[in-house]
């Protein structure tokens, strides 16, 4: 059985030092944090840790540095953001497992919290090579001085196997933290027992990070709802139809497991619902001219085949929206079209509103549907469950195993 956190408390971890792996991958711009979502939600585990009288180290990644020191990818935003959102005294280190970490570390005392540096910083955190990530894992459970404890609170980094997520369980007593616990319950949901109706609404621009998703939530969800720059693969590989200068995944347009979908629900009598019509604009521009088509009918407007698709039409938005009022579990995960440009952003919008005023239990994907919902100004307490787990939720979703998990015992 996996160990928790409220497992960890009932021990007693007051004067010892506990070393958290949370996600704090956030979007920055000029130094600035743009979107805290993450970091509002990594912050309980740690004032519940801080409350009990531990000295917590926080190790997480943002970005991709390749491995090495990149100003722009610095945590010293993150611990800033951190210092306004919570009372905690929040420090942060200069490097990750150097003299600044460990002299950090020494000096902590009850109920302080230390940042450490990126920990993608160290080319050792994601090494394909077993020795190597073991070698950084012990560095780290090293900073908690012989009487620590690990927890996992970051799901959205659980699908990788790298060494502050999986090979740390095996240097230190490892527990699941509170964040990831929920995760899970909410995934079990969705994949085992949703009341129904049940519908998954899946957007986003590649058809390649959700076809296996699409495949596997088909035998279990009653519609499955397509939006997003996905659909015109989907459309051209299926249905044949033109789709201008739309984004396109040239290399799927006679792959199976696309051009199959329709069977595959027909099979198991799920609705695969597309859009009827589509926002087509003369560029992607916030500023480009657009114009309502037909999904059948792109290349045929104001202009032709040099049209894109950069939403879904308001009849499409209003039948998805009708599907999601009458379902009782939904999953959203992807926007709808380029929501970050407002004459583009209607269909994620009311597919956004649909879901907050639904009374069914309603769970928002992390990544840019949790940015879609934050963007345009949703209140979030209007949703069951906004996730985290970005990449980890659909691989979870595709009924693949998670290395952060299994390092765990779950």
């Amino acid at each position: 059985m996996t160990a928790t956190l409220e497992n960890l408390l009932a021990q007693g971890v007051e004067g010892r030092k506990i070393l958290v792996r949370s996600d704090l991958n956030v979007p920055l711009k000029d130094g600035k944090v743009t979107d805290d979502g993450r970091i509002r939600a990594s912050l309980p585990v740690l004032e519940k840790l801080a409350a009990a009288g531990a000295r917590v180290i926080v190790t997480a990644h943002l970005g991709r540095p390749k491995g090495k020191p990149d100003p722009q990818y610095s945590l010293a935003p993150v611990a800033a953001r951190m210092a306004e959102l919570t009372s905690l005294a929040v420090a942060q280190a200069e490097d990750l497992t150097g003299e600044s970490a460990k002299a950090s570390a020494a000096e902590l005392q009850n109920g302080q919290v230390l940042l450490l540096e990126n920990v993608r910083f160290d080319p050792r955190e994601t090494s394909k090579v077993d020795a190597e990530r073991a070698e950084l894992a012990g560095e780290l459970a090293a900073l908690t001085a012989g009487n620590g404890a690990f927890v996992n609170d970051a799901f959205g980094a659980v699908h990788r196997r790298h060494a502050s997520v999986a090979d740390i369980a095996e240097k230190l007593p490892a527990y699941q933290g509170d964040l990831v616990a929920a995760e899970l319950e909410v995934l079990k949901t969705l994949t085992e027992n949703p009341a129904r109706p049940y519908t998954v609404v899946l957007g986003g621009s590649k058809v390649s990070d959700k076809i296996a998703v699409i495949e596997n939530l088909i035998p279990r969800a009653d519609t499955v709802i397509i939006g997003g720059g996905m659909v015109f693969t989907l459309a051209k590989a299926i249905m044949k139809y033109p789709i201008g200068k739309s984004l396109v995944e040239k290399d799927l347009l006679e792959d199976p497991s696309v051009t199959g979908l329709m069977a595959l629900a027909q099979k198991h009598g799920t609705t695969l619902l597309f859009p009827t019509d589509i926002v087509m604009a003369s560029g992607f521009a916030a500023d480009a001219d657009h114009e309502v088509r037909p999904v059948e009918d792109l290349e045929n407007g104001t202009y032709g085949a040099e049209a894109m698709g950069l939403d879904i039409g308001p009849a499409s938005a209003e039948a998805f929206a009708e599907e999601i009022r009458r379902s009782k579990t939904v999953f959203w995960n992807g926007p709808m079209g380029v929501f970050e440009m407002e004459a583009f952003s209607a269909g994620t919008r009311v597919v956004a509103q649909a879901l907050a005023e639904s009374e069914a239990f309603t769970v928002v994907g992390g990544g840019d549907s949790a940015a879609a919902v934050r963007a345009l100004g949703f209140d979030e307490s209007s949703f069951g469950h906004i996730s985290t787990g970005g990449g980890a939720s659909l691989e979870y979703l595709e009924g693949k195993s998670l290395p952060g998990i299994e390092a765990l015992g779950a």
